[in-house]
């Protein structure tokens, strides 16, 4: 009787194999085809957080909470009337098993049992046809941002605007400080006289065009005007020439070239000045209509 039952019960174990497989199977490829492979290590580790009676209270009791468990409510009803539906078809074959050589009714419940998970499968395929898809809406749905939380995001970005104007405003105090600092440096300043004064630099052993050192418009001009001074820095009044340079030419850029031959003629005649003031030569005449480009030119 004991071999009986041995031979029964690997005939029956065989005969069911195909079917846990399946499960196996299918519980092990549904998820990843959705979602790929994840391991999450940090999933493993201790939350203490987690134990906090009221923060489960709220999970519990959030409108989310009360959703899924709507579904899952669903879910089970759909899975219970499939389950009762085969029951009642199958309810006849099951009392005939009782009847039967032991053998022959381990083989019918085999097939009873698999029609009846066959049924059982379609059932949930059908609910997995419903809620993926909408648990995939949801998940896309907390990945969207509000308009909101667009601009946070620009924001923290970009940079908040009251924090970039005060960064604007500290580079332009940073860039002017060294400006200033430029200046004692410079060969003449040439003036508006009092609307615009810019500094101008120019080294003979590295070649090129003179250099823009400084320039500024009425306050910053007057500045300007005073480092000048108290440096022995020559002041050169060419309003035109200063209107000129102030708009064409950034700081620390060399003038264009259209300047080229208007600079050049204040640059001799400062040297000229020079010599004259050390007692090496002749007051040089005043300067009169400096050569300025009508495209360079700018109005008072």
């Amino acid at each position: 009787m004991g071999l009986y039952l041995l031979h029964s019960g690997k005939i029956a174990i065989l005969a069911v194999q195909p079917v846990l497989l399946t499960l196996l199977l299918a519980a092990v490829i549904g998820p990843i085809s959705l979602g790929g492979w994840l391991f999450a290590g940090k999933s493993l580790a201790p939350k203490f957080s987690r134990m906090n009676p009221a923060n489960g209270l709220k999970r519990m009791f959030s409108p989310t909470a009360l959703i899924e468990l709507l579904k899952a409510l669903a879910k089970f009803a759909l899975v219970l009337f499939v389950a009762l539906s085969v029951l009642s078809a199958d309810i006849d074959d099951l009392l005939r098993i009782a009847h039967e050589p032991l053998e022959k009714a381990i083989i019918h419940s085999i097939q009873v049992v698999g029609w009846s998970t066959l049924w059982m499968a379609c059932g949930l395929i059908l609910i997995a046809a419903v809620d993926v898809p909408v648990q995939l809406y949801q998940a896309h749905k907390k990945l969207l941002m509000t308009k909101q939380e667009v601009r946070d995001e620009h924001k923290d970005q970009e940079g908040r605007p009251e924090v970039k104007q005060r960064i604007r405003q500290l580079q332009r105090e940073m860039s002017q400080r060294r400006m200033m600092a430029a200046i004692p440096e410079a060969d003449v300043v040439i003036t508006n006289p009092t609307h615009y004064a810019v500094a101008l630099k120019y080294d003979a052993e590295k070649g090129g065009a003179p250099v823009l050192l400084a320039k500024g418009s009425d306050f910053l001009a007057l500045q300007i005007r005073e480092i000048a001074v108290a440096h022995e820095v020559m002041l050169l009044e060419s309003p035109a020439l200063a209107r000129s340079i102030f708009y064409s030419t950034e700081l620390e850029e060399e003038i264009p070239a259209g300047l080229y031959l208007a600079v050049a003629q204040v640059l001799a005649y400062v040297y000229q000045i020079r010599q004259h003031r050390a007692g090496k030569g002749k007051r040089p005449d005043p300067l009169k209509d400096l050569p300025i480009p009508p495209d360079l030119r700018r109005d008072s």
